[in-house]
């Protein structure tokens, strides 16, 4: 009788031991990791599984009724189609054999069970947005994928290159001095494609965080040509590793949920890397929130007193507080004073 296999286990099952999933990611991208090399190394997987746990919980709501795929065997067998460079119709029609025989559905059923299961691998392999989940608006940007394109001819369509501007990003341009200085807030995002995307009225920022995920994938073919390693310099320019306040900051973030640490660990960029037109895929986003920083007016007195950009403003600001302050300072005085000497008019013997 043949041992069993934990991938063959349903996705359903929220714990899963370091075996099964070293044989999912090594299945997934292509690595070679084992139970001895797991933890012992700079890499974060765990948050990549509470990902993995989050999509399959999802996928499988309803009871299950609008997906095919079932265990993990199946999520990495749908991936490895995907990366076989075939279109979403030649994948469907390779799966459809697969659908279990007991159903009888009504026509276009098929295709839906077989496109949500596309749609999960997709994103298990890429963390990226793939589909509507009709029970959920998750404001997230999706992927266009058409059906008679690839996986990767969807990613390259999706992420194209833009702009030369000569801008450089100053030091104190990063994720602790956006809130600081700019009061912008940060909204950390699962989604890949929504990385730096400005929201809420320009209020709020989506920071993909993943490090440990897109150094794994340095050698895909997924992707376009040096968008996992510009996404890195993003990462780098937003963490730096060197900067002390920025890294005390980021941990006291990470206390309140699941992150990454590897975004703290990842380096600094470079004087002459923090130009804007260095950046081809996130230059346009990189761009707009240059401009909402730079524009940004404080409207908070500790803004007021982190945003030294404008140093006549500042001292402006700050000047005219003290008046107001020692002005109110003595009004009081004097009013006490007056008050005591109006008490010991009327009672001298006091």
């Amino acid at each position: 009788m043949p041992t069993p296999d934990s991938l063959d286990d349903s996705i359903q099952l929220y714990s899963l031991d370091l075996n099964t999933k070293c044989k999912i990611i090594n299945n997934l991208w292509g690595l070679d990791v084992d139970l001895t090399n797991f933890y012992n190394n700079d890499f974060n997987f765990d948050t990549y599984f509470e990902y993995y746990h989050e999509q399959c919980s999802l996928a499988l709501h309803d009871a299950g009724r609008h997906i095919w795929v079932r265990t993990h065997r199946h999520i990495i067998d749908v991936a490895k189609l995907l990366k076989d460079q075939l279109t979403r119709d030649e994948v469907k029609e390779i799966l459809r054999p697969n659908l279990p025989v007991r159903l009888v559905p009504k026509p276009g059923i098929n295709d839906k069970l077989l496109d949500s299961s596309i749609n999960l691998a997709a994103r298990l392999l890429l963390m990226m947005e793939f589909g509507n989940l009709q029970f959920r608006f998750s404001g997230l940007t999706g992927l266009v994928w058409k059906n008679d394109k690839s996986l990767e001819d969807c990613i390259k369509e999706h992420f194209q290159v833009s702009g030369q501007e000569s801008i450089h990003l100053e030091r104190k341009f990063n994720a602790r001095n956006l809130g600081r200085i700019a009061g912008i807030q940060i909204a950390w995002t699962k989604n890949m494609a929504d990385h730096l995307r400005l929201i809420d009225d320009k209020n709020k920022v989506l920071i993909f965080h993943y490090a440990s995920f897109l150094e794994l994938q340095r050698n895909s073919q997924m992707f376009p040509e040096g968008l996992i390693e510009e996404t890195l310099q993003t990462i780098k320019l937003l963490f730096p590793r060197t900067d002390k306040k920025v890294r005390s900051w980021f941990i006291k973030e990470s206390s309140k949920r699941i992150m990454d640490t590897r975004a703290i660990k990842c380096g600094r960029l470079k004087t002459e890397d923090r130009q804007i037109g260095k950046f081809r895929f996130w230059h346009d986003r990189l761009v707009v929130l240059k401009q909402f920083y730079d524009e940004a007016e404080p409207s908070t007195l500790p803004q007021w007193w982190c945003n030294r950009r404008k140093r006549v403003q500042w001292y402006t600001f700050w000047v005219a507080l003290l008046v107001l302050v020692l002005t109110v300072f003595f009004g009081v005085v004097q009013s006490v004073e007056g008050g005591l000497q109006v008490y010991k008019a009327y009672h001298p013997s006091s």
